[in-house]
Order: structure tokens, then C-alpha cells, then sequence
């Protein structure tokens, strides 16, 4: 029982881990399906979740900490879209200026906003963090272990932003494979030209898919500072935007592996937490410095093992430039 207890608690702890990397990894796809390469994400993020923070701790609000975030990065995707679609500028070039921009600027402004050495104060007043939303009977389900135990820590005890990144999971891969703009999307990350020979605006479709990815990135960094923590610190997102590219590239730019991959990546994260401190029988603690480097290592084997077979659009990172 003591180990069931463990795998759901462990489950659970995947869940809430894995949210930052799916709203991230769905954010990239966006942006790259249409040919924009993602490596913003980390910045956009990390500039929302100190928004956030910084807007939740001086108005007492959560949602308007959310609303502050999501506008954050929104700008700095239309930075970006303005440097690499209107003027055609290198795509990784502009996206890590922005990401080293924002990895700066954020304590920066938190240290002369607050004076707290480049974080924002901690977020512990009433309304000023998502807190957990419990479901009907969830506190008497816990007395049965199964499938009660399931229903209260898996199902039930997140918070909003757990569910909707869960939700936008399958609305992703809607939109995608199901609508007009979907179609357009993926075409006009294929061949370009063909769009713009349809009399569809390469510009427009580009501005529109590099605009969803920094409203996601704005709910993924709103998450971090909110959600999962209690206020802002210097590079709280650890390389997560990075992840969450490896993990769309190892789902081949599609939802719904792109959504196993960051649950596999969150487990390795998850199991790295619980396994700190824990003495195996023969070779004694095991180093923490080991047990953080879990999901990072993955990334690497399975990157190595399985990008070769992962096909990337053929015109991302292609600036697009009207034949005339």
C-alpha cells in the first residue's frame, strides 16, 4: 500500500511538473509549424513569470499577475516576429538576444522595484497565488485507496493552470489538424510560397502563430512565479524552455507526443525531487548533483538517439522574402 501510495503521489507530482513544459512545448509548436524557430520560449517565460510576480505581489492578485504576464511575453513575441518576420532578421540570433535580454533585465528591475536582491517579494497573501482546486468529495475519498487515493491527489488538488494545460493538449491538435487555420499553419511552415500564391498572407500567418506562442509562454511563466512557487527569482525557469523544445522535437512537432514527452521529462524531474537524500543498499546517498541532472541527461540520450528521425518543417528558420 505504502508503495501505491508513492506511484500516485509521484503521478501527481509529474502532472504539476509537467505543465510549464506543455504549455512551452505547445508554444513552439505553434511557432514552429509556421517556420519560426522557438528559442524564445525561454525568455518569454521567464519575463512573464516575473511580471506576474511583481504584479500579483503589488495589487494582491493572481489573475491580473496572469493577465501582466501573458501581455509580457505577448511584446516580446511581437520583438521577435518583428525582427525575424517583417525584417527577415536570423531567427536564432533574435530569439537569444531577447532570452539573454530578459535573463538581465528581470532581477534588474525586480532589485530596483522591491530592493530584495533580484526577486520579488513572496507571494503569501490571500489571492495572490493559484491555489488548488478541489473536487467534489475528494477530502473522503482519500479513506479508500483505490480508486479514492487516485481521485483525490491525481484527478482532484491541482490548480487552473494544470487543467488547462492538460485541456489544451487535444484543443492543440484540434486546431491543428481540424480547421482551416491549422491547415494554413502547417502549409505555410511547408512551403510558403505555395501560401502566398493562394492569396493567403505569409506575414499575417507567421505574426498570428509567433502571437499564441507568447500568450502560452505568458500562462507557462505566469505558472512558475504563481503557481508552482511563491514569487520570482533569478533564472527560475532552469532551461524548462529548452525542454520543452526537446520535447517537441522528440514528439516530431505533433500535440500529443509532444505531450508524452514532457510527461516523460517531468517523471525524471519528479523522481529526481523524491530521490534526494534517499540511501540505496550498496552504494550508500545518492549525490543530489546526480539526481538534478536526471531530466537534462534524458534530454540528451533521447535527442542523440531519436532527432535523426524526427522532420523538422522544411521552411523553418527560412526568413520568407515575396517573389516578385
Amino acid at each position: 500500500m505504502e508503495s501505491y501510495t508513492i506511484i500516485v503521489l509521484l503521478l501527481a507530482a509529474t502532472l504539476r511538473v509537467a505543465t510549464p513544459l506543455v504549455l512551452a512545448a505547445l508554444a513552439g509548436l505553434f511557432s514552429e509549424r509556421s517556420g519560426v524557430i522557438a528559442l524564445g520560449i525561454e525568455g518569454m517565460m521567464l519575463g512573464a513569470a516575473f511580471a506576474a510576480a511583481a504584479v500579483s505581489a503589488t495589487s494582491g492578485s493572481a489573475w491580473l499577475g496572469l493577465g501582466a504576464g501573458v501581455a509580457v511575453a505577448t511584446a516580446l513575441a511581437l520583438l521577435i516576429a518583428f525582427a525575424c518576420v517583417t525584417h527577415r532578421g536570423n531567427q536564432v540570433v533574435a530569439a537569444m538576444a531577447v532570452n539573454i535580454m530578459v535573463a538581465g533585465l528581470g532581477p534588474a528591475l525586480a532589485l530596483a522595484w522591491f530592493n530584495l536582491g533580484g526577486q520579488t517579494p513572496q507571494l503569501d497573501g490571500a489571492g495572490q497565488r493559484f491555489g488548488a482546486v478541489l473536487w467534489p468529495w475528494a477530502q473522503a475519498a482519500r479513506e479508500a485507496p483505490f480508486p479514492g487515493l487516485l481521485y483525490a491527489e491525481l484527478l482532484s488538488g491541482h490548480n487552473l493552470i494544470v487543467y488547462l494545460a492538460v485541456a489544451l493538449v487535444p484543443f492543440s491538435a484540434w486546431v491543428l489538424y481540424r480547421t482551416r487555420f491549422g491547415l494554413r499553419l502547417r502549409a505555410v511552415g511547408e512551403n510558403p510560397h505555395a501560401v502566398d500564391t493562394a492569396g493567403i498572407s505569409v506575414t499575417r500567418l507567421r505574426y498570428e502563430a509567433v502571437l499564441i506562442s507568447g500568450v502560452l509562454c505568458g500562462v507557462a511563466g505566469t505558472y512558475l512565479s504563481t503557481a508552482a512557487s511563491a514569487g520570482f527569482v533569478r533564472d527560475m525557469t532552469a532551461g524548462k524552455g529548452y525542454l520543452a523544445l526537446a520535447a517537441m522535437i522528440f514528439g516530431k512537432w505533433k500535440p500529443w507526443p509532444t505531450f508524452g514527452a514532457c510527461l516523460l521529462f517531468a517523471f525524471t524531474d519528479a523522481l529526481a525531487t523524491r530521490l534526494q537524500g534517499v540511501t540505496l543498499p550498496l552504494e550508500g546517498v545518492v549525490p543530489v548533483q546526480l539526481i538534478l541532472a536526471l531530466p537534462y541527461v534524458l534530454t540528451v540520450l533521447l535527442l542523440a538517439g531519436f532527432v535523426g528521425q524526427a522532420v523538422a518543417p522544411a521552411a523553418i528558420g527560412v526568413p520568407y522574402s515575396k517573389e516578385k
